[in-house]
């Protein structure tokens, strides 16, 4: 299974619209939050599977702040990661992740992409699509893929 994971978009769609096609066929799409009107745009025209949930910015908009599922025998935490302290690093959030028994911890807020894969536990931040932070401020989005094995690959990506 392929998940497409992006965040913070605050309503800019141009490079969500070209993550979107470059990723090419998935089956999954998730936002880590700070959509300010992106759900518009991807209730429209992402026809996969997807959950959206709420960043720090998001005032207006009837989508919870925080989630958790099941996929394919992995148990996924979703935050925009504002209340987790994730400026200062990943501990709180981790910390968290665990109590909850999640192994894929999903998160934005920064604009940085980050990824950890440690200890049977993914912590990823796709960074941001539209308002990017780290050097070179290019946007970028991350891909998941569940094996079949039960095994899980991650990669960043930047968006062309």
């Amino acid at each position: 299974m392929k998940i497409l994971v992006v965040s913070d978009s605050h309503g800019n769609n141009l490079y969500l619209n070209r993550a979107i096609e470059q990723a090419g066929e998935f089956d999954y799409f998730l936002h880590l939050g700070d959509l300010e009107g992106s759900e518009h745009f991807i209730e429209t025209f992402v026809t996969t599977p997807k959950k959206m949930i709420a960043g720090n910015n998001d005032y207006y908009v009837d989508i919870e702040g925080e989630a958790e599922f099941d996929l394919d025998g992995h148990h996924f935490f979703m935050t925009h990661g504002h209340y987790y302290y994730v400026y200062t690093g990943v501990e709180y959030l981790r910390e968290e992740a665990q109590k909850r028994g999640a192994d894929i911890v999903l998160y934005g807020h920064t604009h940085v992409p980050y990824m950890e894969q440690k200890e049977g536990m993914l912590i990823l931040n796709p960074g941001s699509i539209s308002l990017p932070r780290q050097k070179g401020r290019i946007p970028t989005y991350a891909l998941i893929e569940l094996m079949e094995n039960g095994t899980v690959k991650a990669s960043l990506h930047e968006v062309e």
